[in-house]
């Protein structure tokens, strides 16, 4: 089989599921947290260690990539989730389903950046339009899809199969991959840099832990203080350390790739801005509007439609022809217009212009999130690709934690409910608030991306049926007015 086919499936299946166990797991917390008697704080954990456990492991999988192949830990990691997902619906306490979902993050920290690796490494730079394209299937229809099911299950069966529904999922990409993914060649490893992964994974472990608790038990607290002071004062000294190393875990000396520099920090402000509102925006439905939890992922849904057809219109029009720096402006643009008219909604009786805004949100997202991955790598060599593929989707994490937490800090802050006569009500301005903060976000995303470089992208820059960059094609024909 075609390795191209092989590749996308295999990294397609364990993306989605890995994506959409976030957004399907919160939709069954509060029924999870009735039935184990532990209260709204304590039951948070079961997501906490998920993502506590994605941040320590994401860095040390490139590493792993190079080491053992990238083919073995892909499929490895596909294991240990699938069977992680299996123990978590059977777990009996608490404690049992937090620590499932800590084995649950161990293979996705691995699966995702690895996956990445491979997949750019099988398309070469004048395909890696069309595999950005692939990876915007789970990222688009995961998180949509997530709160979707997630309500039907807890409602109609049981809160175990959010967990169960994994399985189909993982056994396929295993069977799939065990038959039809040829063995890569491991690249140069080197020795495991131990300091850099402990610096590392303990650092984003913390600043994971504190950003995304400090919104719900306060940013004053002690104990969150001190994990995101213990945190950043980690990742410093991982800094210090990686600079100086001569075989780095995480190699920091990729920044000095401006191409691929810049690309992160759009990628990183995106999404922040995007994974921060896709959180809000189902607290917006459900305790702003009173809408159920399903029909608060049916109006979620308009997104993923808009992220699918978004990433078709870029990668056959807008990406050969206008390169990733004007593609990636014009799609902030339209997702921050979006996301301040939705600071304007305040009844029920206007949610399908909510989800008409939705929908663009989705496809501005679209531009950015494939363009920042196939401009991002243009410059990247295949020996380098799995560990910038580590630092790429750990910051993407990172921002997405920072974007629930920041977004989620302005909703406290602001209020969630008022009192009328006598009763608490729902303060939609909290909410409105937070989607002009994240309209501006998006808007200095935007600004970022004016320093994006289409030459260095050009390679990446191929028309569809074309078989050469657009940019060996006359200079006047792909120039871009400069920023």
């Amino acid at each position: 089989m075609d390795q191209k086919i092989a590749v996308s499936v295999v990294f397609v299946a364990a993306m989605f599921m890995n994506i959409m166990d976030t957004t399907i797991v919160n939709v069954a917390l509060p029924t999870i947290g009735k039935q184990f008697k532990v209260a709204a704080d304590s039951v948070d954990t079961v997501a906490i260690g998920f993502l506590v456990s994605l941040a320590v492991f994401i860095p040390v999988s490139g590493w792993l990539g190079d080491r053992f192949g990238a083919r073995r830990v892909m499929l490895s990691s596909v294991v240990i989730f699938t069977v992680a997902s299996a123990l978590c619906g059977v777990a009996q306490n608490l404690g049992e389903l937090v620590a499932f979902r800590v084995l649950q993050g161990v293979g996705g920290g691995l699966m995702v950046p690895v996956g990445m690796a491979l997949l750019f490494r099988t398309f070469p730079p004048e395909e890696r339009v069309r595999a950005s394209s692939i990876l915007i299937v789970p990222t688009a229809l995961a998180p949509a899809l997530g709160p979707v099911l997630g309500g039907l299950f807890v409602t109609e069966v049981s809160w175990r199969w959010v967990f169960y529904v994994n399985l189909p999922i993982g056994v396929m990409a295993l069977v799939f991959g065990l038959i039809f993914l040829d063995s890569h060649d491991s690249e140069r490893a080197g020795r495991l840099d131990v300091a850099g992964f402990l610096l590392s994974g303990a650092g984003l472990g913390l600043l994971m832990y504190g950003v995304s608790e400090g919104p719900f038990k306060g940013w004053g607290q002690p104990q969150i203080v001190a994990t995101v002071a213990a945190g950043t004062l980690l990742l410093v000294l991982m800094v210090w350390v990686e600079l100086r190393s001569t075989d780095p875990l995480i190699d920091l000396r990729l920044f000095r790739d401006s191409l691929f520099r810049t690309a992160n920090i759009v990628m990183g402000l995106g999404a922040v801005s995007f994974l921060g509102v896709l959180f809000i925006v189902a607290l917006f439905f459900q305790d702003g509007l009173g809408q159920s939890a399903l029909s608060s992922g049916l109006s979620t849904f308009p997104e993923a439609v808009g992220v699918l057809l978004g990433s078709q219109v870029v990668t056959r029009s807008l990406y050969p022809n206008l390169g990733p720096r004007r593609t990636m402006f014009i799609g902030l643009l339209i997702l921050s217009v979006a996301l301040a008219l939705m600071s304007l909604i305040n009844t029920v009786g206007e949610l399908w212009w909510m989800r008409v805004l939705m929908f663009f949100v989705g496809y501005g997202m679209a531009h950015v999130f494939t363009s920042a991955q196939a401009a991002g790598f243009a410059t990247i060599s295949g020996a380098d690709t799995a560990r910038a593929s580590t630092v790429f989707n750990a910051l993407r994490q990172l921002g997405g934690a920072v974007g629930v937490a920041l977004l989620s800090t302005v909703v406290a802050e602001i209020g969630p409910v008022a009192l009328s006569h006598g009763h608490l009500v729902p303060r939609l301005a909290a909410y409105h608030a937070t989607f002009l903060a994240a309209a501006a976000i998006s808007l200095m995303a935007a600004v970022a991306a004016l320093w994006i470089d289409d030459e260095a992208a050009a390679p990446t820059m191929v028309r569809r049926g074309a078989g050469r960059p657009a940019a060996a094609e006359p200079a006047e024909a792909v120039a871009v007015s400069g920023a």
